[in-house]
């Protein structure tokens, strides 16, 4: 396959940054999106240039590292994959594709497609745990959970923290992701100790980093690669509702 890339270029957060058009021939149907910018990476330094800074980890779709648009959508074409799952057998000999780093004024750009996520990490830490002491490991059927419930909490924690919904939300909404952290614990009965106080601090904290408001258009649903719901949302503006109504000052 024969492939034209036109990658952003950024030095930094301060740089206005600009596309760079790359031709890439002998691309292999069977590799991964990112497997194909190693390719890239190597014929850059091979000429003397700048190789492209872009994220990754497991390449298994689970670290959430690999947070690309690709042709305007966030990890690419394919609904419920990440970006390192991606083939290019996706794509068609001879084909334009454009990527760009995630863009929310809450994810700054470090370096070409690479951008800050920790405004993530920073909400885990207001409330994303639980902190009670819940003693030993017990036997797995010592605390009763309804199967509803255990599903719901196990698809909730299924999110991977990528930022795709940010991405894919045109107000860079975080709502999805900070749901899918709550909802995994407000379901279960080791979280119920710290339920308000943890929807409270991690919607004040998300708010402080800067995310926007939900557009309730179910876009971040449907670009979400491990297809989290929007049901989380609803759990966690009743659960936020509840905690302000009725917690102590």
């Amino acid at each position: 396959m024969k492939i034209t890339l036109k990658v952003w270029r950024q030095k930094n957060k301060q740089d206005a940054g600009h596309f760079e058009t790359y031709q890439l021939d002998n691309v292999s149907p069977d590799m991964s999106f990112l497997e194909m910018f190693d390719v890239l990476n190597e014929k850059l330094i091979s000429e003397g240039k700048e190789p492209v800074a872009f994220d990754h980890d497991c390449r298994e779709g689970i670290c959430g590292m690999c947070s690309m648009y690709i042709n305007g959508r966030p990890h690419g074409p394919l609904r419920g994959v990440t970006t390192c799952q991606l083939h290019m057998r996706s794509f068609k000999d001879g084909d334009t594709i454009v990527v760009e780093p995630w863009r929310s004024t809450a994810f700054p750009v470090i370096k070409d497609l690479t951008v800050d996520r920790s405004a993530f990490d920073r909400i885990i830490q207001a409330g994303g745990y639980i902190s009670v002491n819940t003693g030993s490991a017990r036997d797995a059927n010592n605390i009763l959970v309804p199967k509803e419930n255990a599903d719901k909490a196990f698809l909730a924690a299924a999110c991977i923290g990528c930022g795709a919904c940010v991405a894919a939300c045109k107000n860079a909404s975080a709502m999805l992701f900070v749901a899918a952290k709550v909802s995994q614990f407000a379901l279960l009965p080791q979280g119920q100790i710290e339920r308000k106080q943890r929807v409270l601090n991690m919607v004040k904290k998300m708010d402080e980093e800067g995310f926007g408001n939900c557009t309730n258009t179910g876009a971040c649903e449907a670009e979400c690669p491990k297809g989290i719901s929007l049901e989380n949302i609803a759990r966690m503006n009743r659960e936020y509702i509840c905690a302000a109504l009725t917690s102590e000052k």
